[in-house]
């Protein structure tokens, strides 16, 4: 049996960096608990809004959240409204579930825009799963996720594996698509990949994207 690496994580400090980034001496546990809650409460909030990921940046007395988002302005709201909202009730979990208690002016929330969604692979495995649990066909779905990805000229190479009772059949199968290259085994190999689920139904369906983007030198 082949042990399987997750790409991002073999990658670090090669082409990718933490997504939480600070000072973690003393209570670096109670830090990344803290990390944890954050992120779960700003992703059942946010699940339908574009948000790529949530990197958290942590100095002495202040906490910044940078929320990477294809969908700024439904997070914003108007006027500032819902950030302000967000940032009330985020505070208040905050309060609630950590062992010390949080002043607002140590939280800040930072919006950063994502302007092309298909050079993300967590924004394009969310789409095909909406797509699939609005039973549009996986064959149509899988064509046209890998079409819209290669279209972008940065990208060398792709592949997307759908996994599970595609279209409602009795035998759960694999089915994948790829084009260009993606050479997994290199370090220095720029890979975005993100896996996603799709609760359709008739059953979940796992979905899996890689992005080659070229290689890295530093």
């Amino acid at each position: 049996m082949a042990h399987k690496v997750h790409p991002k994580s073999y990658r670090i400090k090669e082409t990718n960096d933490w997504d939480s980034r600070g000072f973690y001496q003393k209570k670096s546990t109670n830090f990344l608990k803290e990390d944890y809650e954050i992120r779960g409460f700003l992703g059942k909030r946010l699940e339908r809004m574009g948000v790529e990921k949530i990197e958290i940046e942590r100095f002495p007395r202040k906490v910044n959240i940078i929320i990477l988002s294809s969908r700024p302005g439904l997070i914003i709201g108007r006027g500032g409204e819902e950030i302000i909202k967000l940032k009330k009730d985020m505070f208040r979990m905050m309060n609630k579930k950590f062992d010390k208690k949080v002043a607002e002016e140590e939280v800040n929330i930072e919006i950063k825009e994502v302007r092309n969604p298909w050079l993300s692979a967590k924004l394009s495995a969310d789409w095909a799963g909406q797509q699939l649990v609005r039973r549009v066909p996986y064959k149509r779905v899988l064509r046209q996720i890998v079409e819209k990805i290669n279209t972008n000229k940065e990208v060398l190479g792709v592949r997307v594996e759908f996994a599970g009772r595609l279209d409602g059949v009795e035998i759960a199968r694999r089915e994948w698509s790829q084009k260009g290259r993606l050479p997994r085994q290199t370090i220095r190999a720029d890979i975005d990949y993100a896996s996603e689920m799709a609760r359709c139904s008739y059953g979940a369906i796992g979905i899996k994207v890689w992005i080659y983007k070229g290689e890295k030198f530093n």
